[in-house]
């Protein structure tokens, strides 16, 4: 597992400031260009299936690893009270009704991740640019079942993970695509139509 998403991991159960600290570089690697905030949008040459027309969320991208998440795979909606139970919580009489869910990628699935705007925070709260952030903690749930939650968000279960240097190896065989992270896409676009959209923004060309 990439170290980087050892540390997001432990982010469930550490400090945020351990988690943002700068990783010990006694070589002096300089860092490379960090796609966090970005859009990877699968091209046509991507041949792993898992990730066919996928788009991303690049949460982190560091000398470490990067970790994204996928935005349009749905799963369907799923009662939130059974989310909450998944977690271990009790039962919410506020917990009703149903909640989109989405696939966020191929690894750890039980792990979830809740993006949403930076109206919302809370500790373990992963910043990712001035405007979107990603929390990997159940009390997100609580929040949401509370009416407290962020005013948008999307949640999602597993994630992408690259081991230091294997994303660099990947572009450079141009099966991605790079666009600016766009709130819009996250959460209010059609899913059949993301790929697309983001497509068309694409900054980086094969």
């Amino acid at each position: 597992m990439p170290r980087i998403v050892r540390l997001l991991i432990l982010a469930l159960i550490a400090a945020p400031a351990t988690l943002l600290a700068a990783p010990s570089d006694p070589a002096g690697t300089p860092e490379p260009p960090s796609l966090r905030g970005q859009f990877l949008i699968a091209t046509p040459a991507m041949r792993d299936p898992r990730f066919d027309r996928a788009v991303i969320l690049m949460v982190r991208h560091d000398r470490d690893g990067a970790l994204g998440i996928v935005i349009n795979r749905p799963l369907g909606e799923k009662p939130l009270a059974d989310i909450l139970a998944a977690f271990g919580k009790k039962e919410d009489t506020a917990a009703a009704g149903n909640v989109p869910v989405f696939l966020g990628g191929p690894v750890q699935p039980q792990v979830s991740f809740v993006i949403h705007g930076s109206d919302y925070r809370r500790p373990g709260t992963l910043g990712i640019d001035a405007r979107l952030a990603a929390t990997p903690s159940g009390e997100v749930f609580d929040d949401i079942a509370r009416n407290q939650g962020p005013a948008k968000s999307l949640i999602t279960f597993g994630y992408a993970g690259w081991a230091p240097g294997q994303l660099e190896g990947e572009l450079s065989r141009n099966v991605w695509y790079t666009a600016p992270a766009d709130p819009e896409l996250v959460f209010d676009d059609d899913r059949d139509k993301v790929w697309e959209h983001a497509a068309g923004r694409r900054t980086q060309d094969l």
